[in-house]
C-alpha cells in the first residue's frame, strides 16, 4: 500500500468517526428534547390536577354553603 492509498484510508476512517461523532451528538440531541417534552407534559398534567382539584373544592365549598340555612 502505498502512501497516497494509506492517505485515503485515513482520511476515511476520520471522516466516518466524524460522522459516528455527528449521530452519537443528535441522537443525544433528540433524547434531551423529548426527556423535555415528557418533563413539561408531567409539569402541565400536576398543573391541570392542581385546577382541577381547586375547582372541585370551590364547588363543594358553594355546595355546603347553599344547604346550610342562614
Amino acid at each position: 500500500m502505498n502512501t497516497n492509498d494509506q492517505a485515503r484510508e485515513l482520511m476515511a476512517k476520520k471522516r466516518q468517526h466524524a460522522e459516528h461523532i455527528n449521530e452519537a451528538m443528535l441522537n443525544r440531541s433528540v433524547e434531551e428534547v423529548e426527556n423535555q417534552e415528557v418533563v413539561n407534559t408531567a409539569e402541565r398534567a400536576r398543573e391541570l390536577l392542581a385546577e382541577e382539584r381547586l375547582h372541585d373544592e370551590h364547588i363543594q365549598e358553594n355546595m355546603l354553603n347553599r344547604a346550610t340555612p342562614n
